[in-house]
């Protein structure tokens, strides 16, 4: 079931659902603004539309990393069981 959680981002306050609880909402949102302030401090720059769209591109290029790893933890995983079960087999 969702429910409707208030966060602020940016200092704006806004009203999201979500299935997830109160406190892993929280955590996206400390998450979020974490990522915004250390942007924001680093450019010279106060444009939100900068910060946000440099955040997004950041946090996007860690999750394709996330599951680039995953993939190919998935396939070192295959070839580790297939080695396991010829052993097994000998």
């Amino acid at each position: 079931m969702k429910t409707t959680h208030a966060v602020t981002v940016l200092g704006r306050e806004l009203s999201v659902r979500s299935s997830a609880p109160a406190d892993k909402v929280q955590a996206v949102e400390a998450f979020v603004n974490d990522r915004l302030q250390k942007i924001g401090s680093a450019l010279s720059s106060g444009d939100a539309q900068l910060v946000l769209t440099l955040a997004l591109l950041n946090t996007a290029e860690e999750l394709l990393e996330l599951r680039s790893n995953r993939e190919q933890d998935a396939v070192i995983d295959s070839r580790m069981q297939q080695l396991i079960n010829k052993l097994e087999t000998s």
